[in-house]
Order: structure tokens, then sequence, then C-alpha cells
């Protein structure tokens, strides 16, 4: 950095209180980070739920690849070399004040570099070399030739190295941070130790994102009226309050995944789809799964199905008299849905079943991505390690692992603008329900991991079964709405795609916009992202995205008018419980607010 660089960030002399606040807040979380350090060491813990050398045997294989084959050495090293000419080359004409646009710019959605500050020469210049760096490692790592699990592998390792060394993320290299530092007269950077020895401390040793406190369950958020009318081991049932004096006949109930708390779909009431659904003369019912602890780790994904789905629908039965229910799930609750339709249409009681709607869920796991990365044999005997330790996946770990695949977003947004800015991030109830986590037992884990992830049965008729009985998806004879985002990280569209050919009824595929969380909390009266329909279903996703038709706005409506059309008629609004099930507790319930 020139001096003329320098002297645009004057260093000025730190309050004096402040800083002596700084300084102790820095001592007391250092000493809480050593305790908690040492009590860690103190007690057994379990192995760890990865593979920790997959990265270095990924590198490795990569290595050898590469090395084997000559003449892509000497392709690369001739690319490297007229990329970096032309990097320099732009470099030299900005000092000599000739005007030459930046060979790299950040991808669209990229925030990292986003502040005005690295429009600066010396900081520009170091962001384009960053960026020619990954684009080169990422570039080389796809023309290598690996078989595709090994390239995805390699391909997700490297992405996590080069997103830890962005320039962003380190004190003396992000311009924001050296600001700040310098108007602060270093406090801030004190500030930012604190915040890190805090999250040392911590049980999970996570990054914690820090936002003003302004959510409380049942309160502003999860705050639909309405009461629990049932609950088991593994669920409370949940009844809303209906808004007007009619309801559609037909009941609705909603199936949540597993891994966060159901309340996804009722945020802040703008944009909660339980209440935006209820406007709409539904008649809606809701599952709150436990957050369950090691003495529920021998519970399987049949027993989430029969004692989730197919308890819920029986009661249901007898608060409204209506046998026929239609049924929507989220992500893995979506995947349970239709293994519980499957059990249902095979043992005879295929007419409890309207309809059913599957968000972003997958059930034919061909292709998942860069989630395979997690699945590969050595990474699941490390895994089935760690729960039959423990009982249950925690939920930290579950968080960590989501962050990962988006860690940007997730993590290093929150170094930046904790550990080297001291800096609250705005309030966002999704970030709120995303570390609101909830733990999953052995038993499903390993019967997902093996029999979904790994072998992929549920795509085979009789590749699972649910209490002795073969699940066939092709017995599924209800009219079924598959909905996907086009921007979907952990459940992609085309491979959900695959998924929606696997059902013996009539099926509807629509597309949302943006991504796997955001993309699902597109409420109408925000008019965002837009969606995609085609009532045919091609052989080929790509095929499908030719021949649908793009809408504005969101996708809600055109669901709701699906449902709509197969509800049927409308009665008297029903009360929430009744003499034979009376409210156990007002909403949203007890299971949703244990951690």
């Amino acid at each position: 950095m020139t001096e003329q660089d320098l002297a645009k960030y004057p260093m000025k002399m730190p309050d004096p209180a402040k800083l002596a606040d700084a300084w102790t807040n820095v001592l007391s979380k250092g000493v809480e980070a050593i305790r908690a350090a040492s009590e860690r060491n103190a007690q057994p813990s379990a192995p760890p739920p990865f593979d920790p050398f997959a990265p270095a045997q990924a590198f490795s294989d990569f290595s050898t690849s590469f090395w084997s084959n000559p003449a892509q050495v000497l392709e690369t090293q001739q690319k490297l070399f007229s990329d970096w000419t032309q990097l320099w080359t732009g470099a030299a004409c900005r000092a000599l004040g000739k005007e030459n646009g930046p060979v790299l710019v950040p991808e669209k959605g990229d925030r990292r570099f986003s502040d005005d500050a690295w429009k600066q020469p010396y900081f520009d210049q170091l962001k384009q070399a960053y960026l020619l760096t990954v684009r080169q490692t990422l570039d080389l790592v796809a023309k290598t030739d690996l078989d595709p699990s090994t390239k995805t592998r390699v391909d997700f390792f490297a992405r996590q190295f080069l997103n830890a060394i962005s320039p962003a993320n380190f004190a003396f290299s992000n311009p924001e941070a050296i600001q700040k530092a310098m108007e602060s007269g270093g406090v801030s950077l004190l500030g930012g130790l604190s915040n890190m020895l805090e999250d040392a401390a911590s049980p999970s040793g996570l990054v914690k994102r820090r936002s003003a406190d302004e959510f409380e369950i049942g309160l502003n958020i999860a705050a639909t009226p309405g009461g629990v009318i049932f609950q088991n081991e593994m669920m409370q049932l949940i009844h809303y309050e209906a808004s007007a004096a009619e309801v559609y006949r037909r009941p609705l109930l909603y199936l949540p995944p597993l891994v966060n708390k159901y309340y996804v779909l009722d945020l802040q009431t703008k944009s909660s789809m339980i209440k935006w659904l209820i406007d709409q003369g539904h008649d809606v019912f809701v599952i709150s799964w436990v957050n369950p602890g090691p003495e529920l780790s021998d519970k399987d994904i049949g027993d989430y199905c029969l004692q989730g789905p197919v308890a819920a629908l029986e009661i249901i039965e007898r608060i409204t008299g209506e046998r026929t229910v239609d049924v929507f799930g989220f992500c893995m609750g979506g995947t349970l849905l239709a293994i519980t339709a499957a059990y249902l249409s095979t043992t005879g009681q295929a007419d409890r079943l309207g309809s059913l709607s599957l968000i972003g869920a997958l059930l034919d796991y061909t292709d998942t991505g860069e989630w395979a990365t997690f699945y590969e044999p050595n990474q699941m005997v490390a895994f089935e390690r760690h729960v039959k330790k423990t009982g249950v996946i925690g939920a930290d770990k579950l968080q960590a692992l989501f962050s990962v695949v988006r860690a940007n977003d997730l993590i290093w947004s929150s170094v930046v603008s904790h550990y080297l800015l001291d800096r609250e991030a705005p309030p966002s109830d999704l970030l709120f329900w995303f570390a609101d986590g909830s733990r999953i037992p052995q038993a499903f884990l390993l019967e997902y991991g093996k029999e979904l992830l790994r072998e992929n049965r549920l795509r085979e008729p009789g590749g699972i079964s649910i209490n002795g009985v073969p699940i066939d998806l092709k017995a599924i004879k209800a009219p079924t709405c598959m909905i996907s985002l086009k921007d979907d990280h952990v459940s992609g569209w085309r491979a959900t795609y695959a998924g929606a050919k696997l059902f013996g009824g009539e099926t509807v595929f629509m597309l949302g916009g943006s991504g796997h969380n955001a993309g699902v909390i597109n409420p109408p009266h925000a008019n965002k992202h837009g969606y995609w329909i085609n009532q045919d279903l091609p052989d080929e996703p790509e095929q499908w995205l030719e021949g649908a038709g793009q809408k504005g706005g969101s996708w809600w409506p055109a669901w709701q008018e699906l449902l709509a059309s197969r509800h049927g008629e409308k009665v008297a609004a029903r009360a929430v419980g009744s003499k034979a099930l009376p409210v156990i507790e007002p909403a949203p319930g007890s299971y949703v607010r244990v951690k």
C-alpha cells in the first residue's frame, strides 16, 4: 500500500474510556474461552461427525491426476502466465493514469467487495488478484481428468479454502476494517477480538451472528393464533384459528422438515405463509416436531411417519369430521410426506389424501451436487461413529453443515461484521429461525443416510419399507404438486424434477425464483422472484423450463388456485379444539421452545 493510500486512513486517538472497556471485555472473554476449552478437554468427547482426512485425500487425488498429464501442466502454465500478465498490465496502466477497466469483477450477489473502498487502486488490484486465483483454481479442477464424485469433492473443498482466504476476511487487507480501526483508534479490533473469544467459549464454538434481539417466539414470530390440540412423544399438532366466518371443507396439514423448527412458514405476520393460507380460507393444521434427545435415539423414518402425519390425520378427522385432507411438506418434510402417502395408498387409506404438495423436496438422490461430499463412504463411517456415541446429531453440527455450503453468506460475512468491524447485523427473522436448530435421532439419520442418500432406494418400488409395508411412490394416485426453487442450494430443482416423475397420478411441477428458504418465504405483496409453470413433464428438466411460461411475483397464488380447485365447498369456521380434544396450550406450543 502506498503512502497516498495510507493518507486516506488518518489514525485517531481512541477514547480512553472505550479503550479501557474494550480491554476489559477482551480479558474477561479470554478467561471464559480458556475455561470453556479446559472443560471441553476434561470431558470425553464423541468422535467428529466427519472424516478429517477427506480434504487431504481429495487434493492428493487431484494432484496425482494433474501432474500425470504433462500436456495439461504446460497448457495451465501458459494460461496462468497470460492471465497474470493481463492483470499486471492493467494495474500498470491505472498507475500511469490511463483508463483501464477491471480484468475481473465479482459475480452477481457476491457482497464481499461491495464497499466503495474496494475500488481504490491498491484494494481493487488485491480483489482482482484474488478473483483471478479463484477462477483459475476452479477452472483447473473442472478440466482435470477425475471421476465425477472425486471432482465434486475436490471442487467443494477448493471452494471452502478459497472462501477462507478472501482478502475481505483479514484485518490487514480489508479496507473497511482498516478504516474502522483507524477511526476508532483500534477499539473496533479489540471489540472484534472480544466477540471472537466469546464465540470460542460457546458450547458450539461456531461464529455467532450478532443482531438486535428483536424476535420472541409466540410474540412477534411464530405468533399466528391457534392451539395445540394433540401431542405425542414425536410431535405437537397445532390447529389455527380461522380469520373468516367460513373455511374450505377440506383441512390443510403442513409437514415441516426435522432440521429446524416448523415456523419458517410462520415468521413475522407480513411474511407468514401459514397466516396467508388462513386468510385465503384454509383450515390449517401444523405439525411441530419434538426436539429429540438421546432417549429418542431409536426413532426411525417409520416412527416419524406413523407418529407424525398418520397420527395427525386421525386427529384432524376427529376434530373436523373430514377424512380427506390436503397435505404439504417442505424439504425433508416433503420427503416424509411422499413416504407416508405411499404407505397410506398401499394400506387401503388412500382416501385420507386429497392432494399432496412437496416444496423443495428430494425423492431421487441421483444428483445431489456438492452434498454428495458428505455421504461418500468414509464420511458416512465417521458420521455413524459419531451418532452411535451421541444418540442424536446436534443442532450445532447441522447448522455448521448448512453454513459450510453457503460459507460466504453464513460464516465469513459474520466474521467480517463481528470480528473485523465489531458491528451488529440487521435483524432477520429468517436467520433467527436458521439459528434455532433441532436435533435428529440416530436411527432416523442412519436409515436416511444409507437407504435414501447412499443407495437411493426411495425411487425403487419396494426399496424401503415402513412398518413392514413396502413403499412404492407409483402407488400414490392423489394429485401432486412439486414446487422447487431455481437457486436452491439444498434441493437442486433439476434433482427434484426427477422426483416429480415417480408418482402414479397427476403431477404438476412449479418452479419459484430465489433459493431454498428465501424462495419459499415469498408473500404476494412483496412481488418478488417470479415463477415458472408448465403442465407437461418432459424427460429432461431443461426441456420443461424451455416450455414453461415465466410469471411475475410470488408462486403462492398459483399454488392456492390448485388447492382451491380441489378443496370444494366452504363450511362454517371450526373452533380450535373440541370437548374430546381440548386445547392443551396456545400456539406455538412448548415443543418449539425446547433448545
